[in-house]
């Protein structure tokens, strides 16, 4: 699949040139946007459905992913800029500028969830999970896994530390995922709600 998106959408492999290299980036970034923004509205949906605050919570989490992708793609081309006066080595660092921007953003977010988790803590109720959730959330560990080998791939090809950095947030989106969908079958076949304290855990 991601060999597929390459030879579509980028015909030239040069990747010493920076107009294909931006193309790598731009395809990252579009693609990590199209699947993070998917999986968000879907999780959010179910979550508020089931009355599940981690999943809500994991649902969140994805829409900073995509926000992650869209702040990626700015400084991808941004660091195309040619040299001028003020830059006389080029933008190239943007791309350094735009993952620490990331970070920010992931940790932000992680600490609004936290506060939301503990009031779940408090104030606890018993999520509705169906069969229909569980599969939506083992899909979005499948998507979430294809989504970490798809970045690996390209920050291999073009050697980048931002795209490196959506990968490894991927895989611990898969985990944190991993650890929503427990809390779903505990809920759903012992009747025992762990979900504040699972949303805790994503939010870390």
């Amino acid at each position: 699949m991601t060999d597929l998106l390459i030879n579509i959408f980028i015909k030239d492999k040069d990747i010493k040139d920076t107009k294909v290299r931006a193309k790598y980036g731009t395809l990252s970034s579009i693609t990590g946007i199209i699947v993070n923004f998917i999986l968000s509205i879907v999780k959010v949906i179910i979550g508020i459905i089931a009355n599940s605050m981690s999943i809500i919570s994991d649902g969140l989490n994805n829409i900073t992913d995509a926000g992650s992708s869209v702040i990626t793609m700015i400084g991808f081309k941004m660091s195309q800029k040619k040299v001028d006066n003020d830059h006389p080595w080029g933008h190239g660092r943007m791309e350094y500028i735009a993952a620490f921007i990331v970070d920010m953003l992931i940790i932000l977010v992680g600490i609004e969830l936290l506060k939301s988790s503990v009031d779940k803590i408090i104030n606890p109720s018993m999520p509705e999970i169906s069969t229909i959730t569980i599969t939506i959330l083992v899909i979005a560990i499948i998507a979430k896994l294809w989504l970490f080998v798809f970045y690996k791939k390209i920050a291999k090809i073009i050697n980048s530390e931002a795209i490196k950095g959506n990968a490894y947030d991927s895989i611990s989106d898969v985990i944190s995922t991993f650890v929503v969908l427990l809390s779903a079958i505990v809920a759903k076949f012992s009747n025992i709600s762990i979900d504040g304290y699972v949303s805790i855990l994503v939010s870390i």
